[in-house]
């Protein structure tokens, strides 16, 4: 009992002292309550009338990059960037393509300084509706500064607009590889290709930067940029279209037939149809006339000019030599070991349209030909294709390239020699008094040129002199007499 009475008091007792410390706590309280509330009423109109006294300008300590803005309206502000943006307003930026350019002004592109957002950005400092926020951004501005980065304007339409044209011309959409074989003859073939277009997001962020660059100094710049150009793939390779192992070309050859008359440039194109699409297996030697075939009226040919018997004379398939020629072209360029070639008897103007005397071949069903054979080690295929706007004729040979390098030097043309004095022949089937020529004359000469094809290890494979000995020919005219 005793002991619960003890535990009675003591309990009454911590009560009481609560109570007291209680009640002597509620003074300070109140007195910190009262001195907050009082300060913060003090800041507050501190605030105010500070608000009031830059009401319409920066307050102090406030920097747009490095300018100092403090105590400027918002038309100083915007003055000093307007001013800024005629000092650059004709920097140019150049963009270009290989051959395709565009080139605009800063002031063409709405580049420079946006001056009115950077003005009510620098009077807005301090001035907004949280008290707290206010306090602290004109107390740290005051102290230390505040710095507000310039605002900048560019018109990615206006961009997009500059750019558009150089983005369609340069545009090219990837090809898909066509390989279709009919009775072992190449009847479609077409090589894969990439596609282009142009890295216009990598232009625009160098358009950025060189801005950046421009603003800095304040003062107009010319800006060059060679838009990169990003590959489209096709969605179907040479390689994967075809199981010959074709995958690129290996070499290829051209000619032009300018001023031939129809019936020739007829020719060109009927033989170069016949010596195409074809396949040459590894180790096999090409025989040029064994596709080309019979030349006559029966197989599709027209009647122009032939070498024959030593003279120049209407026959069938005269222009089959262009095709022959281009080809051998062709087979030189790739490095290919040339089995049987003969030059023609004389210079033909054809032949040297565009290239020097001694790069030509003759053939003459069953017993000229032109050969060579495919040491590659892979199958090639043969193709030709007729420009008839231009007249020229080129022949590509695709397959797989193996490493080889080949040298030609240019013919030099020696032992020149005048053609024969004009011949002049009666023909009875020619009216009286009228002359017609039917043979050209031509300077003799010999030409003389060097082939050397290395393997990839530097080895020579080839080493020729090729020598192509052109008689002079004789002008004819036939005298009428009939």
């Amino acid at each position: 009992m005793l002991k619960q009475k003890h535990l009675m008091i003591a309990g009454h007792r911590a009560k009481h002292i609560a109570k007291k410390a209680h009640y002597y706590s509620k003074g300070p309280f109140w007195f910190l309550v009262g001195f907050s509330i009082t300060g913060l009423t003090i800041i507050s109109l501190c605030i105010i009338v500070f608000q009031n006294m830059y009401k319409d300008t920066a307050i102090p300590g406030v920097y747009v990059d490095e300018l100092l803005v403090s105590g400027m309206s918002k038309q100083q502000i915007e003055n000093i960037y307007n001013d800024r943006n005629t000092q650059i307003e004709n920097t140019t930026f150049t963009f270009s393509f290989g051959e395709l350019i565009a080139t605009a002004s800063a002031k063409d592109l709405g580049i420079g300084y946006d001056s009115k957002l950077i003005a009510e950005q620098s009077l807005s400092l301090g001035k907004s509706s949280n008290l707290l926020t206010n306090i602290f951004i004109v107390v740290s501005s005051y102290i230390s500064g505040t710095t507000l980065q310039a605002s900048h304007t560019f018109n990615s339409d206006k961009f997009t607009v500059l750019i558009q044209p150089l983005k369609d011309k340069a545009f090219k959409t990837p090809v898909d590889a066509q390989f279709i074989v009919e009775n072992n003859k190449v009847t479609t073939f077409k090589k894969s290709e990439d596609g282009i277009q142009l890295d216009v997001t990598r232009a625009q962020k160098f358009m950025e930067e060189s801005l950046r660059k421009s603003l800095d100094k304040n003062t107009a710049q010319q800006f060059v940029y060679e838009i990169p150009a990003i590959v489209l793939k096709p969605e179907i390779t040479t390689e994967e279209a075809n199981s010959f192992g074709i995958v690129e070309e290996i070499g290829s050859g051209t000619s032009l037939f300018q001023h031939s008359i129809p019936n020739r440039i007829h020719n060109v194109k009927v033989a170069s149809s016949k010596v195409n699409g074809i396949l040459v297996k590894p180790g096999e030697e090409f025989s040029f006339v064994k596709y080309l075939g019979d030349v006559s009226k029966a197989t599709g040919y027209a009647s122009a000019y032939v070498i024959q018997d030593g003279r120049t004379v209407l026959g069938d398939g005269g222009g089959v030599c262009q095709v022959s020629t281009t080809l051998y072209r062709a087979i030189l360029n790739s490095g290919l070991p040339v089995t049987e070639r003969h030059p023609h008897s004389y210079r033909v103007s054809y032949y040297e349209e565009d290239s020097p005397p001694g790069l030509d071949a003759t053939v003459f069903y069953p017993s000229v030909d032109l050969k060579f054979v495919n040491d590659t080690g892979n199958y090639i295929l043969i193709q030709s294709v007729v420009d008839p706007i231009e007249l020229r004729l080129t022949y590509t040979l695709y397959g797989k390239k193996d490493g080889r390098q080949v040298s030609i030097t240019k013919p030099v043309v020696t032992g020149i020699s005048s053609a024969p004095a004009p011949l002049y022949q009666d023909d009875p089937s020619i009216p009286k008094g009228t002359t017609k020529q039917v043979d050209w004359s031509a300077p003799g000469a010999i030409s003389t040129f060097y082939r050397i094809v290395k393997d990839s290890n530097g080895k020579v494979m080839i080493d020729e002199k090729v020598v192509s000995r052109y008689s002079p020919w004789k002008a004819v005219f036939l005298v009428g007499t009939g």
